[in-house]
């Protein structure tokens, strides 16, 4: 049962933050949020999600089509969208935009969050996002350390990848050609197409990745 608290809403840049007369704890975050809710906990607060724009959406769209029909085809493991939490800290959670998990590490899916690092984050990141919110969310994937982490970077037209290694991440910064994952094997796609106006029919690309498929 969730902790009673009293709650302050204040604006803050644009974005609504919900304060409390003590940190928020990552099970009282759950308790106080439903599936619909695009609320984030930042250091024992939570903070809302700022209205995604169109661009956003339709990227989100296409690439959690492809992905996941590529990810179920296969067999590989599980792709979430943009409300499932995953803990960070016993203060922290994220809603990664995009988030798979290798099928022999399902353990770490529980009915109302992921307590563990996904193999792999995607975050599309729109113009109405402050290079500070990115940087802290980055910071938090790594301190779980998530094995591969890709930031689509809607305004630069570019892709900013990050793979732990054995000490630290390796980064790599794509603006055209193909983007690998390490972590969903066989999976590519052209950089362009992420922020072309017209990309590709899903199906068309999901069929091409899966040529040896009945």
């Amino acid at each position: 049962m969730a902790d009673v608290i009293q709650e302050t809403a204040e604006t803050v840049e644009g974005r609504v933050v919900r304060y409390a007369e003590r940190p928020i704890t990552f099970e009282t975050f759950l308790d106080l949020t439903g599936e619909d809710d695009a609320i984030e906990l930042v250091n024992g607060v939570m903070v809302e999600q700022m209205s995604a724009q169109f661009e956003h959406e339709t990227l989100h769209a296409w690439l959690f089509w492809i992905l996941y029909g590529y990810v179920v085809k296969k067999g590989l493991g599980i792709v979430r969208g943009s409300r499932t939490a995953v803990e960070i800290s016993k203060y922290g959670g994220r809603l990664p935009d995009l988030l798979f998990v290798r099928k022999e590490n399902e353990g770490i899916i529980q009915p109302k969050a992921i307590y563990g690092a996904p193999d792999l984050i995607i975050e599309i990141v729109s113009p109405n996002d402050r290079p500070s919110d990115i940087i802290a969310l980055e910071t938090d994937y790594r301190s779980i350390g998530v094995p591969e982490i890709w930031f689509l970077d809607v305004p630069k037209k570019r892709v900013r990848t990050l793979r732990k290694q054995a000490a630290d991440y390796q980064e790599e910064v794509l603006t055209a050609g193909t983007l690998r994952s390490e972590t969903v094997p066989g999976f590519e796609l052209q950089t362009e197409w992420l922020f072309q106006e017209a990309r590709p029919d899903e199906f068309t690309t999901l069929m091409a990745l899966l040529p040896s498929q009945p």
